[in-house]
């Protein structure tokens, strides 16, 4: 069927028509004829925005684990599915091949079975990048648990209002992690937090760095002795489409994190049918995606898209940066990796170190390179072109957000032209549409507004756990019967969307709208900056002023501040003009990140208006010693 691979620019155009003229017809063949049903829809799909009442495949019956593992066994059974390469090099690597991951997965199903879960309970998942923590939520999906994961660098308090904002029954967990060097206590991090919990049952916990933990009688047990006696066959539980699959949190700009609801069927079939466009997977490909499975990246394109292919996924358990800042390239070299999935600011840390780390590895299995999590940069992306890629692998720079459980604005690589720094085009069967501030749609190229999509697309998530109105507030009433992704965008002359950063990083000096991310791309074409971020802060006169936090290439953090400055307001002057240049500037060792890399700018907007009081909950950042350091610049300024 044409419509499952696209393999040219034609193909694209005729099917991306076919999807926006007759949705319901694209996505009912793709579902029939790529999927196992234990019994068909009633209904493709019902429901609109202006209700918030979103329903695809309704009436089928279905588990996402035969679809992921099951029907896989009779041709490949003996394929790895899993490739986990450890924190340390010199750990083996595991090849967890489909048969295998079949047998673990129906030994976890029943162990979760025997601790009393079944259909619909809540499951939460602390674990680390370990083959666990891939088996556990396929074992929740075969008996028709909610898996809830929650990135297992998150703190303590967050970790509890997750569990509690659910009433999971259950965690899973680990003695500890490795985190290059270190270790790290998640046994510990879930007592503290379960001190806050009454719902929470029991705790299984796998052995990882086999520290001394303690253990609380009567709730913690040891997850290897229950799986060692469990049964090897374990019957999945029968789903309807739109039973739940999972919740994943993401945190809202303002107020408690949001828990994304996403169900069964709708979210099976978008994220298998773009993973296997996206990336132009074939058969024998070695697909690695280095995200955490504690994101959205992770479920839909570790396990869920890449396994319901019928792929080898690779789990990565430690860092780019150990034992040294080679290590993505030698595991490339070592498993002849095929497509290579990565933040930017994964790819900006690479760039700034010494050159040899890439060339003195063999990265020629390379076909398709990867860029999620946030817009990349011009300097990044060509880096990655000329150095990773070497010009012949495309670079699909994805768009997509845990609301949508799927990629949906991308390059098709070796279909679409790249443009660096433009998402390109839409994946067939999403419809984008930039909005301007009095609600209407703006119309033709060279044009920049807030980014909605027009028609629900499967895999969009139903609801915000608990919170249904928070959910229609949230995403469906700033723009009539359309979803509004709290991006702005802009399309340039071919009809390329360009993603331009969040829409509330709009900041008005002097009656100007100016957005930050072009701001900081000027800042960023500087050769001695790794990176930026802008803020707003109180003007007297202008309203708000424009404050830059400016992180400098470690080689030259000793040349004239006072000179940097100007170059940076020059460049600023040259790219945009001299309303966007900035009335302060502050150096920086490094930018306030959450673990999937995304800037802090809440955290950055209260030190530069010097509003420290009360910063909320840092823990959870990737780096939060990085605050106290630009406070105390900031202070001394």
């Amino acid at each position: 069927m044409s419509n499952y691979q696209i393999e040219n620019l034609e193909e694209y155009f005729k099917v991306y028509r076919e999807s926006v003229e007759n949705p319901k017809a694209f996505w009912e063949e793709i579902a029939e004829n790529h999927f196992t049903w234990k019994k068909r829809w009633d209904t493709v799909f019902s429901g609109d925005f202006d209700s918030a009442n979103i329903k695809w495949f309704e009436g089928a019956k279905l588990n996402i684990t035969e679809n992921c593992i099951d029907r896989h066994l009779a041709d490949r059974g003996d394929k790895t599915a899993i490739l986990f390469e450890p924190n340390n090099p010199n750990e083996k690597a595991q090849h967890i091949t489909y048969n295998s991951l079949s047998k673990r997965v129906n030994k976890f199903a029943n162990v979760l079975k025997a601790q009393g879960i079944k259909k619909g309970d809540r499951v939460c998942i602390y674990l680390p990048m370990i083959p666990e923590l891939a088996v556990s939520v396929l074992a929740c999906a075969r008996i028709g648990a909610i898996h809830s994961v929650v990135f297992a660098g998150f703190s303590s308090t967050a970790l509890a209002a997750r569990i509690k904002d659910s009433s999971c029954k259950l965690v899973i967990t680990s003695d500890g992690s490795f985190r290059a060097a270190k270790t790290i206590d998640l046994k510990g991090i879930v007592d503290e937090a379960l001190n806050e919990c009454d719902c929470i049952d029991s705790v299984l916990v796998a052995k990882r760095i086999n520290s001394d933990i303690s253990m609380k009688t009567g709730r913690d047990q040891w997850l290897q002795p229950l799986l060692d006696q469990a049964l090897e066959v374990c019957e999945p539980e029968v789903m309807d489409a739109e039973d739940p699959l999972f919740i994943l949190y993401t945190s809202g700009s303002t107020g408690t994190p949001k828990g994304m609801v996403h169900t069964t069927a709708g979210y099976m079939v978008y994220t298998t049918y773009t993973f296997k466009n996206v990336f132009q997977y074939r058969t024998d490909d070695i697909y690695w995606c280095t995200a955490d499975i504690g994101w959205i990246t992770g479920h839909s394109y570790i396990v869920y898209g890449p396994l319901a292919n019928g792929a080898t996924t690779v789990m990565f358990e430690g860092v780019p940066n150990h034992p040294d800042y080679g290590r993505f390239w030698d595991i490339v070299e070592k498993n002849k990796v095929t497509q290579f999935y990565t933040a930017p600011t994964a790819i900006r840390a690479l760039a700034k170190e010494k050159i040899d780390f890439v060339q003195n590895r063999d990265l020629s299995s390379l076909k398709v390179l990867g860029s999620v999590g946030e817009p990349i940069n011009e300097e990044a992306w060509n880096w990655y072109n000329e150095n990773i890629g070497k010009r012949k692998s495309p670079i699909v720079d994805t768009w997509w957000q845990t609301e949508t459980g799927g990629i949906m604005i991308s390059p098709i690589p070796y279909v679409t032209p790249t443009t660096p720094t433009f998402a390109t085009l839409p994946l067939p069967g999403i419809q984008p549409a930039l909005m301007a501030a009095d609600q209407s749609e703006l119309i033709g190229n060279q044009l920049e507004g807030s980014l909605c999509i027009k028609q629900p697309w499967p895999s969009i998530a139903r609801t915000i756990w608990g919170n249904h109105q928070r959910y229609k507030e949230t995403y469906f009433s700033a723009f009539k019967n359309m979803y509004f992704t709290g991006d702005g965008a802009k399309r340039n002359e071919v009809g390329y969307y360009r993603l331009t950063g969040r829409v509330d990083d709009v900041i008005i000096v002097s009656g100007h709208n100016l957005g930050t991310a072009p701001i900081e791309d000027a800042i960023n074409e500087h050769p001695d900056v790794t990176e930026s971020a802008i803020v707003g802060f109180p003007h007297n006169i202008k309203g708000n002023a424009l404050y830059g936090y400016v992180t400098l290439k470690e080689t030259v953090r000793t040349r004239d501040k006072n000179q940097l400055q100007k170059e940076i307001n020059q460049l600023i002057t040259e790219h945009i003009g001299p309303i966007a240049k900035l009335d302060k500037i502050q150096f920086t060792q490094g930018l306030p990140k959450t673990r999937s890399g995304k800037i802090m700018r809440r955290i950055l907007r209260k030190i530069a208006s010097n509003d420290i009081s009360n910063l909320g909950d840092i823990s959870t950042l990737l780096n939060p010693e990085i605050v106290a350091g630009i406070i105390q610049s900031r202070l001394s300024q």
